[in-house]
């Protein structure tokens, strides 16, 4: 696993597939934005001194929440995520299927083919259940934006003070800035970008592709401008 600095308080945790954020916190620790594939907490742990106050998730995917249950386990940090993913999260409900495009079907079942079984996570408790317009104090205001599509309960993290976006997987960057894929409402999804580029950002951070430093909210409204 691979860590690496994004901004001066942003790291960058990458995965197999995906990457999760950890964000250092004026009082010390850190607070993670997703925990990436199952079976990684011992090398998260390692690379944030094992000092993790909030994990947030963005959504319910395997690849995003995997490590959760564990980390949450080891150091007693406080889990959120939003509240329709909430239930899969703890495990109490199944999560909705994809509605793929055709063009997505055989590049799901590449990128599936490559990861380990089970494609699931551990149960993981949910402390806090998000909301559109929540807000999480880490030094300076986080926004909570309901961005559904992707899954019926995505959510982004909005930084207005310092200008940072965390999309989860309603916006990737692999190859092009683009809507996210393996979506149950393709609609939902465009509608989420779109208020994702409305917003006041210059460093976009994506849950798949490499962080936009620098302006990111132009780059993210050209795109929009574009989308069908």
């Amino acid at each position: 696993m691979d860590f690496t600095h994004v901004t001066d308080r942003i790291g960058m945790l990458r995965f197999p597939v995906g990457q999760a954020y950890a964000v250092r916190l004026p009082a010390g620790g850190w607070a993670l934005v997703d925990t990436g594939l199952p079976g990684y907490a011992d090398e998260i742990l390692a690379a944030l001194d094992g000092d993790v106050r909030d994990i947030v998730l963005t959504h319910a995917h395997f690849d995003h929440t995997g490590s959760a249950a564990a980390l949450a386990a080891a150091t007693g940090a406080r889990v959120l995520a939003g509240a329709a993913d909430a239930p899969v999260v703890r495990g109490t409900a199944p999560g909705p299927e994809p509605v793929l495009q055709d063009w997505e079907i055989p590049v799901f079942e590449a990128v599936h083919a490559n990861l380990p079984l089970p494609h699931t996570a551990p149960p993981c408790p949910v402390d806090v259940e998000l909301v559109d317009g929540d807000t999480l104090d880490w030094g300076e205001e986080v926004r909570v934006v309901h961005v559904p599509g992707h899954t019926p309960g995505s959510i982004a993290l909005h930084l207005p003070s310092s200008g940072v976006l965390f999309t989860g997987d309603t916006i990737a960057n692999v190859q092009q800035l683009m809507p996210g894929v393996f979506n149950v409402d393709h609609e939902q999804v465009l509608a989420s970008f779109r208020r994702q580029a409305e917003l006041d950002v210059e460093t976009a951070c994506f849950g798949h592709g490499d962080p936009i430093v620098g302006g990111a909210g132009a780059a993210l409204r050209e795109v929009a401008l574009g989308l069908s």
